[in-house]
């Protein structure tokens, strides 16, 4: 799923000495690192692979009345997550009104050109959260898990071409390695029509692949574009998120009127809406926040284990449960090609920071 707020490849600033300051501390601080870290991933895990197959099955289930609009999906699970932020702000500070209002004033209202540079990233992002209903109301959650996994190769593009980060070899084989596998993945059989994949397939692959290609573009160069900012400024993930989030309700209202103005204007903003409704919302809100947790806590090999755990989960899921997927053989190659590759990745993304603490 997307990610806003930080690329999948993104290490946290100052992480060489968080990792020093780690090993110094007291044998229980070492513990209880180490549990949320595997906590964080936990979370991670529940929470991909639980909107993955939530919104799938929102998006084909046939009942009676409207189906929810995706853009006021979209604009819900900004609201709840500008809402969220503050809360995580308003903790950090004590729950004292007077600091959360200072900063809110000094972060966002006194410093206008910072925050309009979030303009680009929250545009982006709105248009990929959109792509993403796109798709899975025409993908089985399987093959999007998998083919959105092309989100690594164009991070670690656009991680080179925007901020001169250099890749090794490990990490070109795993690229080279993963475009094998989604290929696989996406290689058209004739055994794609049978009963089972009737009641939740009724939508085009084309258009859902043709969403997920460019919802990993987009999350590639919005990704790496806010880490940049991320670097340049001192401003906490939580400011940063209410900013995005922010210009994402703008820009999301905007969508909704005018791509769905008149069905609004008929039904109103909430048509459809049912307890998974709010569920898909929630799950999508909550998601860049569990990737901080992961990004803060956790490292790229297990963030790759997570999402590895994420796609195998999808696919039995959607095999045995949704019953919109028929597995075969070069669908299941291609998907373990793409898990290698996440692992290859995050193990070579890993050893400069080892190195550049020994040195």
């Amino acid at each position: 799923m997307p990610n806003p707020g930080l690329s999948p490849l993104a290490l946290p600033p100052g992480s060489e000495e968080s990792s020093c300051h780690v090993s110094m501390s007291l044998p229980s601080a070492s513990q209880s690192q180490s549990r949320l870290k595997y906590v964080s991933l936990g979370v991670l895990v529940l929470q991909t692979t639980s909107l993955v197959l939530t919104m799938r099955y929102s998006r084909t289930l046939l009942g009676e009345g409207p189906r929810y609009l995706a853009s006021s999906a979209v604009v819900s699970a900004e609201l709840l997550k500008i809402l969220t932020c503050l809360l995580l702000v308003f903790y950090d500070h004590s729950f004292s009104v007077r600091a959360l209002n200072r900063v809110l004033n000094e972060e966002i209202l006194n410093k206008p050109m910072e925050t309009l540079k979030l303009a680009i990233p929250s545009g982006i992002y709105t248009l990929q959260n959109n792509l993403l209903y796109v798709a899975l109301s025409n993908l089985d959650a399987a093959t999007y898990q998998v083919t959105y996994q092309l989100k690594i190769l164009t991070t670690a593009l656009f991680s080179v071409s925007m901020l001169g980060k250099r890749l090794g070899l490990y990490q070109w084989l795993s690229l080279l390695i993963l475009m094998t596998g989604i290929a696989l993945v996406q290689w058209p059989t004739e055994s794609l029509g049978g009963p089972s994949s009737k009641p939740l397939s009724a939508g085009s692959q084309l258009v859902g692949v043709i969403a997920v290609l460019i919802a990993c573009f987009s999350s590639g160069f919005a990704g790496v574009y806010f880490e940049k900012i991320l670097k340049e400024t001192k401003q906490s993930v939580w400011v940063r998120n209410i900013q995005l989030g922010l210009f994402g309700l703008v820009f999301g209202l905007i969508g909704v009127f005018v791509y769905d103005g008149e069905r609004v204007r008929e039904s109103g903003v909430f048509q459809g809406y049912n307890s998974l409704t709010w569920t898909v919302v929630a799950l999508q809100a909550l998601g860049g926040l569990v990737i901080a947790a992961v990004i803060k806590y956790a490292d790229n090999i297990l963030k790759g284990f997570a999402t590895s755990l994420s796609i195998i989960l999808s696919t039995l899921i959607s095999y045995f449960w949704l019953k919109d997927f028929d597995p075969t053989s070069v669908f299941f190659l291609g998907a373990m090609l793409v898990i290698a590759a996440t692992f290859l990745y995050g193990y070579e993304g890993k050893r400069p920071a080892i190195n550049h603490s020994k040195v």
